[in-house]
């Protein structure tokens, strides 16, 4: 067994590994400012709202009565 071929080889290997690293940190960290970044678990753009049972209800029938418009008036054509 060659060990220094072998350590050889592992070295090359951790170097391609760093290097892969380094360019998806740069891809991800230093991309697009549209895109969104996490850094340490957070986000980087404002936090998400929640929206509350009742909004969502309200929403729930507001888009059923829109669906439902949108039938009838296909039905009709």
């Amino acid at each position: 067994m060659d060990l220094e071929r072998i350590l050889g080889q592992l070295e090359e290997e951790r170097d391609r590994i760093s290097q892969a690293i380094t360019l998806l940190k740069k891809a991800s960290f230093g991309g697009d400012a549209r895109t969104k970044t996490v850094r340490n678990g957070k986000s980087s753009s404002r936090p998400r709202r929640t929206m509350s049972a009742t909004a969502r209800k309200r929403m729930s029938e507001m888009m059923k009565k829109r669906w439902a418009e949108r039938r009838k008036k296909a039905k009709s054509s």
